[in-house]
């Protein structure tokens, strides 16, 4: 019965409606090709069929419902396609080599060049998109794996710093072991091609240590020189004029004669050595030399030559660090040098010169005399000579000074600076009492009454005893230890006296004999410029004696008289 009622199958080809494609044909093809078809998207694909469509066909919203499915699904495909193309992306620049950084040295051909990488020499190829020009001695390029110059990265904005100690003839510089590098020699970048360089100067270094990229400054200097020498003739100096006799023979005639000099053949010393009892001007004749050179120089050849007087006090220089004193001395005979090829007349003076200049002695332990010394003595005869340097040392104990320095050739001449006598007392007196102060009498009269009071031979101005090894015994006098910072405080001391005067009185005063008398007396009653013990060898440094013939030297004491009644006085 149920297979009464199945309906028949058509053979194939049977009831077709015209124009229906056969079995295994598409219906699109009657439009485009297979080929056509295969580069059209599913989207286009469905737009196809809609248009065959009858209008009003029943299956037009199932096929709109459809191909909105079909948009959601491709958008979805498109954006995990490009998630899944990004994460590609990212692995393989994780998966990929590292590109190294390195130092453009030189080119070699024009797609060759030399770079430092990691402290590494290679010669490496350039990208060929890149232009050899736009690479520059000293900045940095970026290499890949294969070692090829990909990308120039500029110059760096690191690096170490170091201080030039010379340049060489070829234009690269080498710098010292000061900054804890082994001694090095560098190339110039391009931006300090055309730079005018010069020893003393901090420059900055690539993180190779093989180019000086640029200057930074100077470095670490102390400001020791004085910008404008105290004018201060000769005549403004008293008492002294054997030492500046001395000094102008040393000093000024080598400058003012060179061609007499060099006819003769005659070596220009290079230094002298001032020394002497304290406060008898070894200071002030230092920078005398300078500013009377100076004049000297421009009265006689027209040409005014500023003077560079770089004042440095021994202890100073004295350093705890391990070089830093050797460098310190390095510097300033680099800073005079620097100053004499500019054309100022240079001047070195070390004051308290046995505190750095001291004898050398053999022991166990290091001492900083031990490189201090030799490297004083290179500088003052090495390889740079010393030309238009005046080296000028000041010690009131000559004697601890090493005889590597006061040598012939190093320090040429030692001039003594004796302790005025009456006559250099009294010159020292009228440059102090000056016209311009307000004095009770003309300052010759003053002076020579000061002066008097200051060498009499008389108990009250007794001061040192000296027991010599023979047994004999002597007494020296005030007179006989007198120096120019004493007539300088006593006569500061009378001041005081006339103004403290002048504002009790409420009236105008005058400075007096009596003021430079009681002067006198406090100053050495006070006793602040001498030693305060009776050590003798503290006592020996203020005198000219002899250690080996002296047993005693102290100051005088208040002898003890006995009265009639047994009491002491």
């Amino acid at each position: 019965m149920a297979e009464s009622k199945k309906k028949p199958v058509p053979p194939s080809g049977a009831n077709r409606p015209p124009g229906t494609p056969a079995e295994g044909q598409s219906p699109l093809t009657d439009l485009l090709s297979r080929e056509e078809l295969d580069t059209l998207s599913t989207l286009q694909i469905v737009d196809l069929i809609v248009s065959k469509l009858p209008a009003r066909h029943p299956s037009i919203m199932d096929v709109v419902y459809l191909r909105e499915r079909i948009a959601t699904l491709e958008e979805t495909n498109f954006q995990a396609q490009e998630a899944i193309e990004k994460l590609d992306a990212i692995v393989e620049k994780l998966r990929s080599p590292a590109f190294r950084v390195g130092t453009f040295l030189m080119p070699i051909e024009p797609d060759k060049a030399h770079v430092c990488v990691g402290g590494t020499d290679y010669v490496c190829r350039i990208d060929p998109q890149m232009p050899l020009t736009s690479l520059q001695v000293g900045q940095r390029v970026l290499c890949n794996e294969a070692f090829a110059v990909v990308q120039g990265l500029g110059f760096d904005r690191n690096g170490p710093i170091v201080r030039l100690d010379e340049l060489l003839s070829d234009g690269r510089l080498r710098i010292g072991q000061e900054t804890g590098l082994i001694p090095l020699v560098l190339l110039r970048s391009a931006l300090l091609a055309k730079e005018k360089l010069k020893p003393g100067l901090e420059v900055r270094l690539d993180l190779n240590q093989r180019v000086a990229l640029e200057v930074v400054g100077m470095g670490k200097r102390v400001d020791r020189s004085l910008e404008t020498v105290t004018p201060l003739p000769w005549q403004a100096i008293g008492g002294q004029d054997e030492a500046v006799q001395a000094i102008r023979d040393t000093i000024e005639l080598p400058f003012l004669h060179r061609d007499l000099f060099k006819r003769f053949e005659h070596t220009v010393p290079k230094g002298f050595l001032l020394y002497g009892p304290p406060g008898c001007g070894k200071t002030l004749l230092g920078k005398a030399t300078a500013y009377n050179l100076r004049q000297q120089i421009k009265t006689q050849t027209g040409v005014d030559r500023p003077e560079f007087f770089l004042h440095v006090k021994g202890p100073e220089i004295l350093n705890m660090w391990v070089g830093e004193s050797e460098r310190q001395v390095r510097d300033l005979f680099a800073q005079c040098r620097e100053r004499a090829n500019d054309g100022a007349l240079a001047f070195l003076f070390i004051d308290e010169a046995e505190s750095v200049l001291g004898t050398r002695r053999a022991g166990r332990y290091h001492s900083i005399l031990s490189t201090l010394v030799p490297m004083f003595c290179t500088e003052m005869d090495g390889l740079e000579p010393l030309k238009n340097v005046v080296v000028i040392l000041a010690s009131n104990r000559a004697d601890l000074i090493d005889p590597a320095i006061l040598r012939p050739g190093r320090i040429d001449r030692k001039i003594k600076v004796h302790r005025p006598d009456l006559a250099g007392v009294q010159s020292i007196y009228e440059i102090y009492l000056r016209d311009s102060l307000p004095l009770a009498e003309p300052k010759k009269e003053l002076a020579v009454a000061a002066t008097q009071a200051h060498f009499a031979r008389i108990p009250e101005n007794q001061f040192l005893e000296v027991v010599y090894r023979s047994g004999k015994k002597d007494v020296l006098y005030r007179g006989d230890l007198a120096s120019g910072a004493i007539v300088a405080a006593i006569v500061e001391r009378a001041k005081s006296f006339a103004i403290k005067r002048s504002i009790e009185t409420k009236l105008e005063t005058l400075i007096t004999r009596e003021d430079l008398v009681d002067a006198l007396n406090k100053e050495y009653a006070e006793n602040d410029l001498f030693p305060t013990t009776d050590i003798t060898e503290d006592w020996m440094k203020l005198t000219d004696f002899d250690p080996d013939n002296v047993i005693r030297l102290g100051p005088v004491r208040p002898r003890k008289v006995e009265t009639l009644g047994g009491g002491i006085v």
